[in-house]
């Protein structure tokens, strides 16, 4: 078939709001942005594509939360009130499993209390620019093509859509293979097991166990007759008998593709399908095992790197570099799954081993527009700072400092980059800017 272009008519589009502080994406980074702004006094509106609240924690079913322990703040907030829930879960003594409904619903609240407008079921699809800044975002909806404006604009879309729209220069993939990244994986929850049966020989969340046990889980699925993508299929207790289980990888598929998201999502699906039936024809402790869900968005590990005015790098983990513009202390470790199945399929640092490091305010501020900053894992950083940092613990961090930023940039009448952070009297910074 031919590729051919069209020339879409002119039209005008409506605006439909303007706030101090736009937030693209919903996940864990744009929900805390959104209420760190709203706290601080910004009118805010947070934009997501899904129905609900939570991004990966909730449509894509990570509900194991990783890197949060040693943060303050609304991480350490929302680990508070999650805990307090029935059926949280206290693996190895730290609650970080969580009940994907009882998130949604928290996540919801907080916003509302923060006094932050929810726009769900909708997507960044254009930008417009005036010069070296954002005037306004076009977005998709049942409600069609509408304009959103804002004074400072976040991306938290995970794959760095509304900085790509907006012309940012971005990286993505392996330095030594341009365009290869990490793969996709398809979360699920299943049930019908026994704790107590099943946790010593297969149960992920314990010291020094990781590889026995995940080679345990992998030899029964293989015995079943499913050889699995992934050489680390794992499983995790949420509560009770239900279990989030990720067990697959979807390779050489990108997440800003449709196609590619498309495919790598339906052929997830079929693989946990198969493998929880291979479980349940070994019998045993698999012998009431079900699918209770699989996840409404794959979880996408990898996407656009956008430019900052700082890059991260793999030599900042490795030295546990200190920045006067921390953000947050990363403390997870370099977790690179494996780019091409040919050279295998488990995970691992390639030889990179970080120290707790800082990530820096620079690094959550586009380079290549002025109103805009990052956070989650579409920050600037190379391959293997972001194999490191993209966990949901830190997103949740730097969600919270880049929207306290965005409320003070845009109170001041300021940009993200004229401000220093930690951030300074209003009118201090207003005089330091002329």
């Amino acid at each position: 078939m031919t590729t051919t272009r069209i020339e879409a008519p002119a039209r005008s589009v409506p605006v439909v709001r303007e706030v101090d502080v736009l937030v693209c994406g919903g996940g864990p980074a744009g929900v805390a942005a959104a209420i760190a702004a709203g706290r601080a006094g910004a009118s805010v509106h947070v934009i997501e594509s899904a129905g609900c609240l939570g991004g990966i924690w909730t449509s894509g079913l990570l509900c194991w939360v990783i890197d949060a322990n040693n943060k303050t703040g609304l991480m350490a907030e929302i680990h508070q009130r999650m805990s307090a829930k029935p059926r949280a879960n206290e693996p190895g003594g730290a609650k970080s499993a969580y009940d994907v409904e009882q998130t949604k619903y928290a996540l919801e609240q907080m916003c509302q209390e923060a006094g932050v407008g929810v726009r769900l079921h909708t997507r960044v699809v254009e930008v417009v620019r005036s010069g070296e800044r954002i005037d306004a975002v076009l977005t998709a909806s049942k409600s069609g093509v509408e304009a959103w404006r804002a004074a400072v604009y976040i991306d938290c879309t995970g794959d760095g859509d509304l900085a790509a729209a907006a012309g940012c220069g971005f990286d993505y993939g392996r330095p030594d293979a341009p365009g290869e990244a990490q793969p996709m994986s398809m979360i699920a929850l299943v049930g019908g097991l026994d704790v107590a049966a099943i946790g010593h020989d297969y149960l992920c969340g314990q010291a020094g166990r990781y590889a026995e046990v995940t080679d345990n889980f992998r030899n029964d699925i293989c015995a079943g007759g499913v050889d699995p993508s992934y050489a680390r299929p794992s499983l995790f207790h949420v509560y009770d008998d239900l279990f989030l289980m990720m067990a697959n990888h979807q390779y050489q598929a990108c997440g800003f593709s449709a196609d590619d998201v498309s495919q790598a999502t339906l052929a997830g699906r079929d693989e946990v399908n198969r493998i929880v039936d291979a479980l349940r024809s070994r019998g045993g402790v698999w012998n009431d095992i079900c699918l209770v869900a699989t996840s409404a968005q794959i979880g996408i590990r990898e996407g656009r790197r956008i430019h900052g005015r700082y890059m991260l790098s793999a030599d900042d983990l490795v030295r546990g570099a200190r920045f006067d513009d921390a953000v947050c202390r990363a403390t997870f470790c370099v977790d690179v799954h494996s780019t091409n199945p040919s050279k295998g399929k488990g995970l691992g640092g390639e030889g990179v081993k970080a120290q707790p490091y800082d990530v820096p305010m620079r690094s959550l501020i586009a380079c290549d527009v002025d109103n805009l900053l990052m956070a989650g894992r579409c920050i600037s950083g190379d391959f293997f700072a972001h194999a490191s940092y993209r966990v949901t613990g830190n997103a949740v961090a730097m969600g919270e400092g880049a929207g306290q930023l965005a409320a003070y940039a845009a109170r001041a009448g300021l940009d993200p980059h004229q401000c220093s952070w930690p951030l300074e009297d209003a009118a201090v910074a207003a005089q330091r800017a002329l």
